[in-house]
């Protein structure tokens, strides 16, 4: 009975480790891909969500990730997304251009099956030149974008962008 234990409790143990451990490379890679999907876009802080669709596509290698595509939504947006990511262990860094403020630097890390970035603008968004990116693996099949920013009025973190989308 002891030993069983001794064996259930190991095996707990090393459980969260063996999952813990999947490399960047077998995540960048899962994360490959035509991608395709619909969220909201605020253009500012202050300005209701806009219903758009995306197309993304992907490429991995080991240590680098880049998305490319375009959202489309009523006459009011049309943006070409851009983010290009290089990996050292779980650390990220890269650029981000979409938000038409010019060419933005990304910095974090990943954290389980998401990347989660600080935005540097090129020139003041919101009344400041920070906000957030996180880009989330969801399942086999799926990401979701979302860019956080804080709203200049109220002090609060709100959603300035979410797309969900599926592998096409």
């Amino acid at each position: 009975m002891k030993k069983s234990l001794t064996r259930i409790i190991l095996a707990a143990l090393l459980l969260p480790a063996s999952v813990a451990g999947a490399s960047e490379a077998d995540f960048l890679k899962s994360m490959e891909g035509d991608w395709s999907g619909k969220g909201t876009v605020r253009v500012r802080a202050n300005s209701s969500p806009v219903g758009v669709s995306c197309n993304i596509a992907s490429d991995a290698t080991n240590t680098s990730l880049t998305l490319s595509g375009n959202c489309r939504g009523m006459v009011v947006v049309s943006r070409a997304i851009n983010a290009s990511l290089k990996a050292e262990g779980a650390s990220y860094s890269g650029t981000y251009t979409g938000a038409g403020s010019g060419k933005a630097g990304l910095s974090g890390s990943r954290n389980g099956n998401a990347i989660d970035l600080g935005i540097r603008w090129a020139k003041e968004v919101n009344g400041d030149r920070i906000a957030r990116l996180t880009v989330q693996k969801v399942g086999d099949n799926g990401m979701k974008l979302t860019t956080t920013d804080v709203d200049p009025k109220t002090g609060k973190n709100i959603v300035t962008s979410e797309i969900n989308l599926r592998r096409s």
